[in-house]
């Protein structure tokens, strides 16, 4: 059997799947709740500076994007950081790590962007004898707008500072959580490594608006018929995610830097991909929130059945290895030559591929036969796009078949089984210039 035990930068779980910090880690219960179910590590919702209490809105705090059968695919959610008093949280964070020593306890903290209010939180913190601290710069809400959160994850020199700050007055692990609101996040990123942070966690919500109620023209969540922007999370922003923890871990600057992946894990094989591209731990939040703390269980189950099928003994054996085969679009194989075939014991008929494929495409499926209903693809007209077998509702109906000899009937040309790239391409004008 597969062991899902996890070391991340010297934080110890009986798995990777930690929940992120979120409504459903703001108090002792939820969080004991969930390490009964099974889960490896939390971190705590974020905390803030002693003082007056958080305000949160009494109103909705949600809003949803839901496929055709209501599964929900986006969560927009415009929360704050908890509202609970400082001091009770860390009370009840020290009773739980103390009563749960093997899973790992992690809190995020946030804190006006000053020396004087992370030196005075820190200790307070240590003393809980949690595992390490999650620095919150991504936050696109509420705190932002008062100089926190992604405030501060939008500009490096404000990460590296305020990172440098935590690892001179703690001696816990710092872990730096990205928002994904920039333009390229290798910068924030590269930013936290120079201050010293232990590992980094990404991404956090996206700022969006997810829908406007056309009764009363308000975006949702409605508040007494005014909305704001929040931050976006769930199965939708998993691509996003996905590929910012991939330029981290490719990036020169960064690569190596512990990387604790966040966004729209929902299922084991979610887990596996962010784990195959670098990713020591996974966090999740909008899947707990939609199905309840259970569903770790079959996280668990299936990542470990997958690894007993790959031979797989530990996540590190598997952990980075998608990392090398992310390029840029200039070094892919231009000599790479596929084409769409459709098993026809599989066809429905349905029809999906040729509506595609002719109103938006390349007019490459054929729809009769002998005067039949039919699908067929026209290899002279194929570009290989591969849309076809993205609509197809029936799973390996329509797969892509590469071409190693021959002629290609769409060019003309003689396929060529050497690799070649743009960098080399006589259509390149840059290429040209570099013969020269």
């Amino acid at each position: 059997m597969a062991d899902l035990r996890s070391n991340f930068i010297g934080i110890k779980s009986p798995n990777p799947f930690w929940l992120a910090s979120a409504p459903p880690t703001d108090k002792e219960y939820n969080v004991v709740r969930a390490f009964k179910a099974g889960w490896g590590g939390v971190v705590w919702k974020t905390l803030g500076e002693e003082g007056p209490p958080i305000v949160n809105v009494n109103g909705p705090r949600y809003g949803a994007i839901h496929g055709a059968d209501r599964r929900l695919l986006g969560l927009n959610n415009i929360e704050l950081i908890t509202d609970r008093p400082l001091e009770v949280n860390l009370q009840e964070i020290k009773k739980v790590k103390r009563e749960w020593p093997d899973r790992a306890m992690i809190v995020s903290i946030m804190v006006p962007c000053n020396e004087d209010s992370w030196k005075a939180i820190l200790p307070r913190v240590e003393e809980t004898g949690c595992d390490g601290i999650e620095l919150n710069f991504g936050c696109p809400h509420g705190m932002s707008e008062r100089g926190m959160g992604a405030a501060v994850g939008q500009v490096p020199e404000y990460i590296e500072m305020v990172t440098r700050w935590c690892k001179q007055y703690s001696r816990m692990p710092v872990i730096v959580k990205l928002t994904p609101n920039i333009t390229d996040i290798r910068y924030p990123a590269r930013a936290a490594k120079k201050g010293g942070a232990d590992a980094v966690s990404l991404i956090n919500t996206i700022s969006s608006i997810v829908s406007v109620d056309l009764d009363n023209f308000a975006p949702m969540p409605t508040i007494d018929g005014k909305g704001s922007h929040g931050g976006y999370c769930g199965p939708a922003v998993k691509p996003i995610a996905l590929n910012m923890v991939a330029e981290i871990a490719r990036d020169p600057e960064t690569r190596g830097l512990p990387i604790s992946a966040i966004g729209g894990v929902t299922t084991w094989r979610d887990a596996a991909e962010f784990i195959a591209m670098s990713a020591g731990t996974v966090q999740v939040c909008t899947a707990a929130m939609t199905y309840g703390f259970r569903i770790v269980e079959e996280m668990k189950t299936g990542l470990a059945r997958w690894m007993d099928e790959k031979g797989f003994s530990t996540i590190e054996d598997f952990r980075g290895r998608a990392v090398p085969n992310v390029t840029d679009w200039q070094y892919l194989n231009l000599n790479y030559v596929t084409k769409a075939h459709i098993d026809q014991d599989l066809c429905i008929k349905c029809g999906r591929c040729y509506a595609a494929c002719e109103d938006t495409s390349h007019q490459a499926i054929f729809k009769e036969k002998d005067g039949k209903r039919h699908f067929e693809v026209n290899d002279a007209e194929c570009v290989a796009c591969n849309l076809c077998v993205e609509v197809c509702p029936v799973d390996n109906c329509i797969t892509m078949v590469r071409q190693t000899e021959g002629v290609d009937p769409r060019t003309g040309r003689k396929i060529n089984p050497d690799y070649a790239n743009w960098t080399t391409h006589p259509n390149n004008p840059m290429a040209l210039k570099a013969a020269e």
